[in-house]
């Protein structure tokens, strides 16, 4: 009697007991290991502020024209750290730095004295480095700061990082439950109606995940404030299935290799670039550049929106997850079937074979 096993053909061997195919996927993993070393210590070797978005608002009775002397002053800065603007009122930048606009407002004094406004919620990092700038520059003007956080983080919040790891936790059940269904039940559905239940168990995943980061996260552990449960739940559901879509696509259209392309975009790629310990004015302007437009920085700046900032930045966050979300849903639908042949029948027992029928007698 021969098994499905028997007729696989044998995998040529480089070494004992190691074949071409497990050499390949050593390669893979060190290519990935690689790679995270190098996404990780260049995003954070040497943080430095570039065109950190600054509000300035003249002091009261001053000369026309003064808000933009000093927004000229401070945009000369040697390696341009900042990146001012004028506005025409108090009121007008602490708005901008409520609706995300702007990491800090300067409210220079009429003597010597100068305001800085930051908003502790979106990180420490941006705030301290926005400190250390200004500081330097008032002291080159025989001038004192006072800095001031207009929005600081939950007292159980410690520097703002709540929401980026509560966001990369989301991440990796989003990647790992696609990838244990791809292992374990195949890369590729064999037809578009086991594809759509995957989808649909994922989608339910997604929502308890939702559920129980919110939960973890707010009442259970007081690091986010628990007033927002439905809304995080939400952000995280969606999160989640965005990921988790993703990854079923990339495992659709390239195998196993699909998981390695998920860990290097969502990990290797999206975690130091989602503005968790330093934000994207602090970063390599590669990895402020595509932090936006990955899951986890996405994620990040969705729960800081809902939490901190009355909603600022969620939509443009939520609309960047939902196309993760319908790409990855719509590709694994397409790709379900592709070049899948018909299972062979199963084996019979031994000692169970059938036997041959007789022919029937000629009438």
């Amino acid at each position: 009697m021969s098994t499905h096993g028997q007729h696989e053909a044998p995998q040529r061997e480089l070494l004992p007991g190691v074949t071409r195919r497990a050499a390949v996927l050593v390669v893979g993993v060190l290519l990935l290991q690689l790679g995270f070393v190098l996404s990780y210590v260049g995003a954070f070797h040497a943080p430095v502020p570039r065109g950190v978005p600054l509000a300035v608002v003249a002091p009261a009775g001053a000369p026309a024209g003064t808000a933009d002397q000093l927004v000229a002053q401070l945009d000369g800065l040697p390696g341009h750290p900042l990146e001012a603007t004028a506005y025409g009122s108090e009121d007008d930048a602490r708005q901008a730095l409520a609706d995300r606009h702007v990491d800090g407002v300067l409210l220079p004094g009429t003597g010597t004295e100068d305001t800085l406004l930051v908003a502790g919620a979106e990180g420490g990092a941006v705030a301290t480095a926005l400190e250390q700038v200004l500081t330097r520059a008032e002291a080159a003007q025989q001038r004192t700061l006072t800095t001031t956080d207009a929005l600081p983080a939950g007292d159980g919040d410690a520097r703002g990082l709540s929401a980026f790891y509560l966001a990369v936790g989301w991440v990796v059940g989003g990647y790992l439950v696609a990838s244990i269904i791809g292992v374990s039940a195949g890369s590729r559905p064999a037809t578009r109606g086991r594809a759509i239940t995957r989808l649909g168990a994922l989608a339910v995943y997604a929502l308890v995940s939702g559920l129980g980061g919110a939960l973890v996260a707010g009442p259970v552990l007081g690091a986010l404030d628990g007033g927002h449960t439905l809304a995080l739940t939400l952000v995280g559901a969606l999160l989640v299935f965005a990921v988790g879509a993703a990854t079923a696509a990339l495992q659709v259209w390239t195998g196993l290799v699909g998981i390695g392309l998920a860990i290097l975009a969502f990990v290797v790629l999206g975690n130091p670039s989602a503005g968790g310990a330093y934000p994207a004015p602090l970063l390599p302007p590669f990895w402020a550049a595509i932090g936006p437009w990955l899951p986890p920085g996405a994620g990040t700046g969705a729960v800081r929106g809902v939490v901190y900032f009355d909603g600022a930045g969620v939509g443009q966050a939520a609309a960047v997850l939902a196309g993760y979300a319908v790409v990855g849903a719509v590709a694994t639908l397409l790709g379900s079937g592709r070049g899948v042949s018909a299972p062979e029948p199963a084996p019979q027992p031994a000692g169970a074979e059938q036997a041959p029928v007789a022919p029937a007698p000629a009438r």
